[in-house]
């Protein structure tokens, strides 16, 4: 997941400097705003992906930790249908 992650990223900082050279190329105002409004989204999206990316390696802990948790459990089930 985190590598799918770091390919859209990337691939919005991409489209955002894409959309930047279009504005800096266009002459006409409306036409130059409108592709830095698409920048803007493009940056933002990959802002937002970041915080996913982070959020994502934060909980990974818990993840594993919740995970050897129910596996212990099982076994101690098992040990103790085991010992009746």
């Amino acid at each position: 997941m985190l590598q799918k992650l770091n390919s859209e990223i990337s691939e919005c900082y991409q489209h955002a400097l894409e959309n930047r050279r279009w504005a800096d190329e266009s002459r006409d105002p409306g036409t130059k705003q409108d592709f830095l409004a698409v920048e803007r989204r493009w940056l933002q999206l990959a802002h937002n992906c970041e915080f996913a990316q982070h959020l994502s390696n934060f909980a990974e802990p818990f993840r594993r930790r919740k995970q050897l948790t129910k596996e212990v459990a099982l076994q101690l089930r098992f040990a103790a249908l085991g010992a009746s």
